[in-house]
């Protein structure tokens, strides 16, 4: 037996949850909760709540909430790189940002081929220190995410930051609105989902896996992974074993390497994107559409991304 927010669709997913773990609310009270990104050395979280223009801090260790920057803007999807720096997805800032040690802030992309980005949504470090991140229109398409205004590149796009140059290159341009990224653990294939529908109708949600190249620095043609049973798939994050934990109209859906779905864990809420915390990477973070909720697991996210 399981507590009811866990829903095990085949035997392998009953190795990855406890019996008696319960889904935790740990915070409510925002209007998009997105972006989550954990911090180990200081036992914390930040997430963003981009209507608000805000994010938000919890705090393991007594389980407080504070808001963390105000205005903020309007940052969706964050990660941290090697050195411990979170990356933002600025949809306001129209760029991809490093926040340093001393707190200050540094544009690593805000253009490619001469033309503004749109609004970063997500994002993932590769071990050689590039920046892989997805640019759809959500952050320029209203005033109610970011700042509207039309797309100087004129599609939606992942591109890739060099870490010695900053040079921006593009990777993928066949999916409609690229949303949330990963990669395996042996990064070898790069996952990118697609929540094209909010635009067009005939896009089918889904994750795509696109396989790396042998130079790390390109991918190949991708194919299709997982569809989307319930909703959108948005953010998501790969554990140590390969299973894919992503966002769904119903809760997080768990995937087998082999893209079976083998579990859920119910949430009563939209969830926009997932992140593993914990002093053992083994709590799941879990981004509502109002609110933050985790739940514990028998499984270990990948040191990287956080």
């Amino acid at each position: 037996m399981h507590t009811a927010a866990i829903e095990v669709r085949d035997p392998r997913f009953k190795k990855l949850v406890f019996g008696n773990v319960h889904l935790e609310k740990l915070y409510t009270g925002c209007r998009w909760a997105e972006g989550p990104v954990y911090f180990a050395a200081g036992k914390y979280l930040i997430w963003s709540d981009i209507p608000n223009d805000r994010l938000m801090r919890f705090d393991e260790t007594d389980g407080s909430v504070s808001v963390f920057l105000q205005p903020a803007l309007n940052h969706n999807g964050h990660t941290i790189d090697r050195d411990g720096r979170m990356i933002a997805c600025e949809h306001r800032g129209r760029c991809i940002s490093r926040w340093e040690h001393d707190g200050s802030r540094t544009v690593l992309a805000s253009h490619y081929d001469g033309k503004r980005l749109n609004s970063p949504n997500d994002a993932v470090v590769k071990s050689d220190g590039s920046v892989w991140f997805t640019d759809p229109t959500y952050g320029i398409d209203s005033e109610y995410e970011g700042d509207a205004a039309p797309s100087e590149i004129g599609a939606s796009n992942v591109y890739r930051i060099d870490p010695a140059t900053r040079a921006v290159t593009v990777l993928i341009t066949d999916l409609v609105k690229p949303n949330g990224i990963a990669f395996s653990p042996d990064e070898t294939s790069l996952y990118v989902a697609d929540t094209g529908a909010t635009h067009d109708e005939s896009c089918t949600p889904k994750i795509k896996r696109y396989p790396v190249s042998a130079d790390g620095k390109s991918v190949g043609e991708g194919a299709l992974f997982v569809e989307c049973s319930v909703g959108l798939f948005d953010g998501f994050r790969i554990d140590t074993k390969g299973n894919v934990w992503s966002s769904a109209g119903d809760g997080v859906h768990c995937f087998d390497p082999d893209g079976t779905l083998i579990g859920k864990i119910k949430v009563p809420e939209v969830v926009a994107n997932v992140c593993f915390g914990g002093p053992k990477r083994t709590r799941l973070y879990i981004c509502g559409t109002t609110s933050l909720y985790s739940i514990y697991l028998n499984a270990q996210g990948c040191r990287w991304p956080a």
